[in-house]
């Protein structure tokens, strides 16, 4: 008998019928993910799969009857997916499951518009944790709302369409790169040159900033705006690109915003899909790359006010339905690369094929910035993976000491909740255009239906 331990390759083990599960699968994943390149879109597009699924706004306040199947739209930037079910919430809690639903990209500034050499440009201020080079010379598209002096609200998609124009921010050729070359890569690319080239051709009879006042004309005669309405407005530039297979096989998926579409999505299927007595609460954050922080993030206290809601409908204790709840915070983790193999311990990271990571802590150093969840939670969640023939492993977040990062599981765990991270490996995580194995996604779909049956 074979007492090792050792990860399995989902396409290694998995049979033609459930090849075909996983390649439908993410079908429906490409196109979530080429609906929804911001926090607001994936929002609008979540809703429309809750309403398909018999999901009704909820007001907070109001009385929540079991049965129920009801969303709270958080100011457009969070979700939550309530459904209330019959089982015992002052024994079982509730099944929470979290993603965030931002990615890194960059944001116009508040005064964004100026010229230079003939050259109309935009402003921009990086959100999130991004190398910078990786967003010159690719195509880019314009997203988000402006609100106009009036206060009315226009919604801006300006390079999706095949017949839109796109947006870029220049490099420095190679044959005059000699000094650049000579620079870290921080002092060689500064966040103040991440500008949005928008513009080039002068409006008639002007004198001075002829271009500028082009790229407004247009503006103006499209959606109404001036150059004021930039002070009320929330646009991000994203990679102009769709989401693609990869590989011969079409083993992997590449696209923007796989931190944490990857997770949300799963955890939405998972939601309207499986049938449940479990009261389940499915959240979509916002703000989660700069720290979950204001009433969008996850430190924000809505999290407990909805809880609160729950125990009070239940007329049960808030405080025992919070203790006996329990969350998995789905959130990537970072996948072993083999071209930067030193980046990593082998023996704990996640690897791409071989299903959703369970990461036990996160943080930095001596787990600084984690929850570290209990050997119990774990215990039990290995019983409830295993039982529904989930295929998942272990990860951490790189070598000790080399970086780290968090998530929002800290967050969750704060209120008294056994939570743990668990999500997707990805490689190339933060880039513009990163990478995720087809098997991995339906892993994670599968690991949070069993969580929440």
């Amino acid at each position: 008998m074979d007492f090792t331990y050792s990860r399995k390759n989902i396409y290694a083990v998995a049979d033609e019928a459930e090849r075909k599960r996983i390649f439908e699968y993410n079908e429906g994943y490409k196109k979530f993910l080429d609906n929804g390149k911001t926090e607001r879109e994936t929002v609008a597009e979540t809703i429309v799969m809750a309403e398909k699924s018999g999901y009704k706004p909820y007001t907070l306040g109001d009385k929540i009857n079991k049965g129920d199947k009801l969303y709270y739209n958080n100011r457009g930037k969070g979700l939550f997916l309530l459904h209330a079910g019959t089982a015992d919430v002052a024994k079982n809690g509730v099944r929470i499951l979290v993603a965030h639903v931002d990615s890194p990209r960059l944001d116009l500034k508040q005064v964004p518009l100026y010229e230079k050499s003939d050259i109309a440009f935009l402003k921009t201020h990086y959100y999130g944790g991004i190398k910078k080079y990786q967003w010159l010379t690719i195509p880019l598209a314009l997203h988000g709302v402006v609100v106009l002096k009036g206060g009315k609200k226009i919604d801006i998609n300006i390079g999706e369409s095949d017949s839109d124009p796109v947006f870029y921010i220049t490099d420095l050729l190679p044959h005059l790169s000699q000094e650049q070359y000579k620079k870290t890569i921080s002092e060689g690319f500064q966040a103040e040159n991440l500008n949005l080239i928008v513009g080039g051709i002068p409006a008639a009879g002007e004198d001075s900033d002829a271009v500028k006042k082009g790229v407004l004309a247009i503006l103006n005669e499209k959606y109404g705006i001036v150059e004021e309405d930039f002070l009320s407005a929330e646009l991000e530039a994203v990679p102009a690109v769709k989401a693609k297979d990869v590989g011969l096989d079409r083993a992997f998926v590449a696209s923007y915003g796989h931190d944490d579409r990857v997770c949300a999505y799963p955890e939405i299927t998972a939601t309207l899909e499986t049938e449940t007595n479990q009261t389940v609460l499915t959240i979509l954050a916002d703000k989660e790359e700069i720290g979950s922080e204001g009433n969008t993030g996850m430190q924000c206290i809505l999290i407990r006010d909805i809880l609160d809601e729950i125990a009070k409908s239940y007329g049960v204790n808030p405080a025992v339905l919070r203790e006996h709840s329990m969350c998995l915070s789905a959130d990537v983790t970072a996948g072993y690369d083999p071209a930067y193999a030193s980046a990593f311990e082998e023996m704990n990271v996640g690897f791409v094929n071989r299903g959703v990571t369970l990461t036990k802590f996160t943080g930095s150093r001596g787990k600084s910035g984690s929850s570290d969840a209990s050997a119990e939670y774990i215990g039990y969640l290995r019983g409830v993976l295993d039982a529904e023939g989930v295929i998942w492993q272990t990860g951490e977040l790189g070598r000790v000491d080399l970086g780290g990062g968090g998530t929002v599981a800290m967050y969750i765990a704060n209120n008294n909740i056994d939570t743990v991270d668990m999500g997707v490996p990805v490689l190339s995580m933060h880039a513009p255009y990163e990478l995720v194995s087809k098997a991995d996604v339906y892993s994670a779909h599968k690991a949070f239906s069993a969580f929440i049956k």
